[in-house]
């Protein structure tokens, strides 16, 4: 897990106010280096952990008090719900690059890009029909596939295929990520994509070229819809920017 060892080794410090675990996003709010901040995770959905197999956050009630850094490295963790949460602290925690923020959002680079070429998605975001008009050939890959999905069991067929690679961010929360983007082929474009995804680069020095992630910028607003069980499509207005870093080449 290098690449989440790296992410952790150059977070500052800060307060930690609030830790919300709800039903589609985490939220972690600090305080750090004057400013409040909210990084955000997709919340795994592990129903089986409701009886039987143990908990899924073994400290549930007690977060608190822990460090902002402490928490940030529950992004470790077996359990996918407190790397989530570790994810959504390092999210919380990362100083802000605006100079290299574009405000391009995935769906149109990777459509650009993608242009009668070969694309492979893992993960079924809400754009993939219409990315599928847009492309030359498109292969989403899922854990719990739909439709036309792929088995993420495909990834060693499809990747190497791809002219252009797109990752969602939970990706570094399944710890898969270093994996997937092992199988890329020799020029394949690489994305990283969703508001899981760290706006750092030190992802591009795992073979990213875009990180296309999300600015929270009005925390309360943005806590209040996700302490209610809003999704992402709901959460956006209240308050979230999405912003995209280029690897400067």
């Amino acid at each position: 897990m290098g690449v989440l060892d790296d992410l952790l080794a150059g977070l500052p410090d800060g307060a930690l106010e609030d830790v919300l675990v709800a039903a589609f996003w985490t939220a972690v709010v600090v305080r750090s280096e004057g400013r409040r901040r909210c990084g955000l995770a997709s919340t795994p959905r592990e129903d089986d952990h409701h009886y039987g197999r143990g908990p899924a956050i073994r400290d549930a009630g007690a977060l608190a008090e822990c460090s902002a850094r402490d928490l940030a490295g529950l992004v470790r963790s077996a359990s996918p719900m407190e790397a989530a949460v570790g994810m959504a602290a390092i999210n919380a925690l990362l100083p802000p690059s605006q100079a290299r923020w574009e405000p391009l959002n995935a769906e149109e680079i990777i459509a650009a890009q993608g242009a009668g070429r070969r694309v492979a998605l893992v993960g079924h975001f809400p754009f993939v029909p219409r990315l599928k008009e847009r492309v030359g050939a498109l292969w989403v890959l899922e854990r719990q596939p739909r439709e036309e999905d792929l088995p993420v069991e495909a990834a060693p067929d499809v990747i190497p295929q791809a002219d252009v690679l797109a990752l969602s961010g939970t990706t570094l929360i399944n710890h898969t990520f270093e994996g997937l983007v092992a199988l890329r082929r020799p020029g394949a474009l690489v994305v990283v994509l969703g508001p899981s995804t760290p706006l750092s680069p030190v992802l591009f020095a795992y073979g990213v070229d875009v990180i296309s992630g999300a600015i929270v910028e009005n925390v309360d607003a943005v806590v209040r819809v996700v302490r209610q069980g809003g999704t992402f499509l709901q959460v956006r207005p209240h308050g979230v920017r999405l912003v995209t870093m280029r690897r400067e080449r």
